[in-house]
């Protein structure tokens, strides 16, 4: 099954045309992850630049930090529980199993999704063990597709089926490239850092996940302002979908005109 149609196709050439500058430059897009336990996740909103937010559902302050966030011009996304091969680790409401049917499953995300209209897409929450079922992945994508939402696989495993099966589906996807603070020190931090930005220099693009502790907070209000001096933009992450799938127009439409 093709990812992109000719409809499609044909929309994409159009926008490759009219917005050069997404082909263009070293763009990163960080997601601050497990978002609405806490009342301190509200001061991740006065980071600079164009973060984006992954909610977890049915948290405390899931739904105060999605509108402040809207107004602000923020972008969110869906943080769903999946399930990990940590079994001893709590998933947190509105987790997803894997002995769940399928119609628990749909149910599960849909009323999710529904107590957060604001998201663009979705990532998963852990999700080493479920990432890795097809069946699940393929029911997680039906949902995507039919609410033309986003997947960010958070490569919680290496064994993930979640962007094979989102390409199947035709939901737009993409994966996470770095996670800037499993390890709670300056020099990691930095390190990471380094990290994302090195990829974004070789690939023109890269995506971080980082998460609301207060030393990764106080870090990247020192370190973001320095991003655009250093010649990379902070965007939101569905303008690194866009641009994926554009350039995967231009790919579509080089070998056609080839042939």
């Amino acid at each position: 099954m093709k990812i992109i149609n000719v409809k499609k196709l044909t929309w994409l050439l159009l926008v490759i045309c009219t917005l050069p500058s997404l082909a263009l430059g070293k763009q990163i897009a960080i997601v601050i992850d497990d978002i609405g336990n806490h009342q301190r996740d509200l001061n991740t909103l006065n980071l600079p630049g164009k973060i984006s937010y992954s909610i977890l559902p049915h948290t405390p302050y899931s739904q105060i930090f999605a509108r402040l966030a809207s107004k602000a011009n923020k972008e969110l996304l869906l943080h769903i529980p999946m399930q990990a091969l940590d079994t001893s680790k709590a998933l947190g409401p509105g987790a997803l199993t894997s002995d769940m049917s399928k119609e628990q499953l749909q149910y599960t995300l849909g009323n999710a999704l529904a107590s957060l209209p604001q998201v663009k897409g979705v990532n998963n929450h852990m999700g080493s063990a479920l990432t890795q079922e097809s069946l699940p992945m393929k029911w997680t994508m039906e949902v995507l597709k039919k609410r033309n939402l986003y997947f960010l696989d958070s490569r919680t495993t290496g064994l993930s089926q979640a962007q094979n099966v989102a390409n199947l589906y035709g939901v737009e996807n993409v994966g996470r490239h770095v996670f800037l603070d499993n390890i709670l020190n300056e020099q990691q931090l930095q390190f990471r850092f380094n990290e994302l930005k090195y990829k974004a220099d070789r690939y023109n693009f890269a995506i971080a996940i980082a998460h609301p502790h207060p030393e990764t907070i106080e870090f990247l209000q020192r370190m973001l302002p320095e991003l655009e001096q250093q010649g990379f933009e902070l965007v939101p992450l569905s303008q690194l979908v866009e641009r994926k799938y554009i350039q995967l127009a231009q790919a579509e439409h080089k070998e056609v005109s080839a042939r």
